[in-house]
C-alpha cells in the first residue's frame, strides 16, 4: 500500500472517495470536521444533533455533501473530547481503514491523525493510522483455487491530511506504521497456511526469503544432524515423532551501523519463538474437535519473523537475533510417550508426564542456545497454555518476567502499541509443582496456575540473562465464524519495546 501525506489547508477541496473527519459526544468537532462543516453549511452539526452520537469508532457516511470535493465524508466517533487518547485514536483510524476496505475504495484521506492528543504525539497517531490500513487491506487467498475473488481488498493508496509544520513527523510515523502493518500481516499469514504448506522446512524458506530481501538480515538454518550435534535433546524428542524434518532457524538483524571497524558493539536482544507447525498433541492426543486450529502452534515463530521484517524495513539501530526452534508434535512409533525422560541442551534432565505440553521442551533448548549471544535481554514468544486463555481471555498476552525492568517495559510498550499484556505471577513457590521422582523436574506442574508453572519452567534455563516469557495463546488467533484466523499478535507490542531500546 502507498502512504503520503497531504498538507492543503483546502480540506473541502481535497478530491478523494473518502474524507474522515472527527466529532465528540458532546457534540462538539474536530479542527478538520469543523472545516467541512462550515463549507458544507452546518451539514455535521446537523447529524450530530439528530442521529450520530460519535462514540469512540462508530462512523457515519455522509455522500456528495454540497461545498466538498470528497465523494463521501465519514464521521467518526471519538467519545468525550476529555477522554480522547490514544487508545481511542487507533481504534478511530481502524474503524476509517475497515470502512473502506468494506467498500472496497481504492483510496481515501484521514485527518484523524492531525487532531491533537494528550497521550500521544503526532508520530504515534500517524503510526496507528498506517498500521490500521495496513492490516485492514491484508486478505488470505494463497489457499483459494485460481477464480477471482471478489472480497479482496482494493484499498492501495492512503493519506493523512497534516499541516506542513506536521508533515516531517507524520511521515515518520508512517514509516514505522507501515512497516508493522507488513510484520503483522506477514505473522498473520505464517498462522493461517496450513500446516501441509507451512512446515518447519517452509518457515526456514520464509527466513531466507527475508534474508535476500533486507540487507540488514542474515539467515542460517540448522538440519536434524547439526540440532544433534548441539545435543539439543528436549527438542528433538518432540521432532522425533513426525516425518517432516525439524528445523532451528536463526535470524540475525544488524544496524548497518554495526558493522564498521572500531564499532562498540551493544548486545543484542534475542527473540525466541515457538514453532510447531501442527500440534496433535502426541501420544497425549488432542480432542479432534478444533484440532484443526492447531495450525497456529507456530504463531509465536510468526510473530518473531514478522518483527525481524518490520525492524529491518524500519532500519532499527539494534542488533535483534530470532531463534526458532520449528518441528511438528505427532503421535507415531517413534513419538514421546509419558514417563519418557529427555535431556536438555543444558544438560538437566526432563520427565515428560504429558506429551501436549511440548512447546516448553522446544523452546528449552533455544533459550540455552541464546546464551552464546549475551545477550542484552531474552524473549521468548509462544502459544504456550490453553491456561492462559483462561486466565486472561483473548484481550492481553500474558506476561512473566524475572526482571522487573524488562517486564515494565514490555508492559509500557503494550499499552503504546495497543498490544496489550498482563503481568501473571512467577514465584519459587510455583516450582515445586515441577518436582520429579525420576528426572531434574517435570514438564508439568498439574491442572492449577498452568501457565504459571510452564513459564516456571522456561524459568529454569535463562539464568544467563534477563527474560521474559510471552504466552500468547489467547491472543494470537481467533476462532470460529469469519473472525477465524491469525492475529498477527504481539508484533506491535515486539517492534515497540525494540523501538523503545534502539
Amino acid at each position: 500500500m502507498e502512504f503520503s501525506t497531504l498538507t492543503t489547508a483546502s480540506l473541502h477541496q481535497i478530491k478523494t472517495a473518502a474524507l474522515a473527519v472527527g466529532a465528540y459526544t458532546d457534540g462538539m468537532l474536530t479542527p478538520a470536521a469543523d472545516v467541512i462543516d462550515r463549507a458544507s453549511h452546518g451539514a455535521l452539526r446537523e447529524v450530530l444533533k439528530s442521529e450520530f452520537q460519535a462514540k469512540p469508532g462508530s462512523h457515519l457516511v455522509l455522500r456528495k455533501l454540497e461545498g466538498v470535493s470528497a465523494a463521501r465524508v465519514i464521521l467518526i466517533g471519538l467519545g468525550k473530547q476529555q477522554a480522547y487518547s490514544a487508545a481511542v485514536h487507533a481504534k478511530a483510524e481502524q474503524a476509517f481503514a475497515n470502512y473502506c476496505v468494506q467498500a472496497r475504495l481504492t483510496e481515501a484521506v484521514s485527518t484523524l491523525a492531525a487532531t491533537e492528543c494528550a497521550t500521544a504525539g503526532l508520530a504515534q497517531r500517524a503510526q496507528a493510522a498506517a498500521a490500521a490500513a495496513g492490516q485492514a487491506a491484508y486478505h488470505y487467498d494463497a489457499t483459494f483455487g485460481k477464480r477471482e475473488r471478489n472480497d479482496a481488498p482494493r484499498l492501495k493508496k492512503f493519506a493523512l491530511s497534516v499541516t506542513r509544520a506536521q508533515n516531517a513527523e507524520a511521515q515518520r510515523g508512517l514509516h514505522l506504521g507501515a512497516a508493522i502493518a507488513q510484520g503483522v500481516n506477514l505473522a498473520r499469514e505464517l498462522g493461517n497456511l496450513p500446516a501441509n504448506v507451512c512446515t518447519p522446512t517452509y518457515l526456514g524458506g520464509v527466513a531466507r526469503k527475508l534474508a535476500r530481501e533486507f540487507k540488514s538480515l542474515k539467515a542460517e538454518v540448522l538440519d536434524r544432524k547439526q540440532i544433534e550435534s548441539l545435543k539439543m535433546g528436549s527438542f528433538l524428542s518432540v521432532a522425533r515423532g513426525s516425518y517432516e524434518p525439524p528445523a532451528f532457524i536463526i535470524l540475525k538483524h544488524t544496524p548497518p551501523g554495526a558493522k564498521g571497524a572500531g564499532k562498540s558493539r551493544k548486545a543484542p536482544i534475542v527473540l525466541v519463538g515457538k514453532g510447531i507447525t501442527f500440534d496433535a498433541g502426541g501420544i497425549s492426543i488432542k480432542p479432534a474437535a478444533s484440532m484443526d486450529e492447531m495450525k497456529y502452534d507456530m504463531c509465536g515463530a510468526a510473530s518473531v519473523l514478522g518483527t525481524l521484517r518490520a525492524v529491518a524495513e524500519i532500519g532499527l539501530e539494534q542488533e535483534v537475533i530470532g531463534l526458532i526452534p520449528a518441528c511438528e508434535n505427532l503421535p507415531s512409533g517413534r513419538a514421546n510417550k509419558p514417563g519418557d525422560v529427555v535431556t536438555s541442551m543444558s544438560g538437566q534432565t526432563i520427565e515428560i508426564l504429558n506429551t501436549d505440553a511440548e512447546g516448553r521442551l522446544v523452546l528449552c533448548d533455544a533459550l540455552t542456545y541464546a546464551e552464546r549471544y549475551k545477550p542484552a535481554a531474552v524473549i521468548d514468544i509462544a502459544t504456550l497454555t490453553g491456561a492462559c486463555i483462561i486466565a486472561l481471555g483473548h484481550v492481553n498476552s500474558g506476561l512473566f518476567s524475572t526482571d522487573d525492568a524488562l517486564a515494565d517495559s514490555l508492559l509500557q510498550a503494550g499499552r503504546q502499541a495497543q498490544d496489550t499484556a498482563w503481568r501473571l505471577p512467577l514465584e519459587d513457590a510455583y516450582q515445586e509443582q515441577l518436582q520429579s521422582n525420576f528426572a531434574d523436574f517435570a514438564n508439568i506442574g498439574g491442572r492449577a496456575a498452568g501457565s504459571v508453572t510452564a513459564a516456571c519452567f522456561l524459568s529454569r534455563f535463562t539464568s544467563a540473562y534477563p527474560w521474559a516469557h510471552l504466552d500468547i495463546a489467547g491472543t494470537a488467533w481467533r476462532s470460529g465464524g469469519k473472525e477465524k484466523g491469525g492475529t498477527g499478535r504481539p508484533v506491535p507490542l515486539l517492534v515497540q519495546y525494540l523501538l523503545s531500546q534502539a
